[in-house]
């Protein structure tokens, strides 16, 4: 589970401490890394339906083809 970046309020990133700077850092890595994966996945999950969806018009047309062939 990432860890939640650190609260810097009322401070500025340039009155941070260096590690609470290099943990915001990280936390904004690990956002950024979940984000993708998360895009990633949709993008499979989609290409999968549409590979499906192609197969069976390709199908269907190799039907219809059979019958007036």
């Amino acid at each position: 589970m990432p860890r939640p970046p650190p609260v810097l309020f009322p401070l500025t990133m340039a009155e941070a401490s260096p590690t609470d700077r290099i943990d915001a850092a990280l936390a904004r890595i690990e956002r950024a890394i979940q984000t993708r994966e998360r895009s990633t996945s949709e993008l499979k999950q989609r290409h999968e339906a549409l590979r499906a969806r192609v197969g069976e018009a390709i199908a269907a047309l190799d039907s219809l083809g059979a019958r007036n062939g």
